[in-house]
């Protein structure tokens, strides 16, 4: 029976409804998409073995899970169009650090993983209109 049938709601995020509406939604959830591709091509192409992508929990979520050698690499990427209002990597704090690293003790819980080091990465993505996208990965930095 369909929700419609049975007068109840269908159970959805307030993103999700949100982002329906929104065109400026609609293109940041697109650009960070093609942004995280980006990301996870520039750091497979340098050996690293993508674990997970985007996962989430109630705490938030983790862009990109990978391994590097022993080493599970937490990746937060943030893409721009421009460095109108600063460069993608100035977005993360040391707030947005602690909560990545909380992140990753739940991620490696929840798999039951135990590597022999964990590092926190950022990857800032720029994609101008027109031209090819500038990555900078900058390693461990939390």
């Amino acid at each position: 029976m369909t929700a419609a049938a049975t007068g109840k709601d269908e159970p959805h995020s307030n993103q999700s409804r949100d982002q329906g509406r929104d065109p400026l939604a609609r293109h940041r959830v697109t650009l960070g998409a093609l942004g995280e591709a980006e990301a996870a091509r520039h750091l497979t192409a340098r050996g690293m073995v993508v674990l997970d992508r985007n996962w989430r929990c109630d705490a938030g979520e983790i862009d990109l899970v990978l391994r590097e050698g022993r080493t599970l690499v937490v990746c937060e990427v943030k893409t721009r169009t421009s460095v109108r209002y600063g460069s993608p990597l100035e977005a993360v704090d040391e707030r947005k650090a602690a909560r990545l690293r909380r992140l990753a003790a739940r991620w490696m819980a929840c798999h039951d993983v135990r590597p022999d080091d964990v590092r926190i990465d950022l990857v800032g993505v720029l994609m101008p209109v027109g031209r090819r996208p500038e990555i900078d990965h900058v390693r461990g930095v939390g």
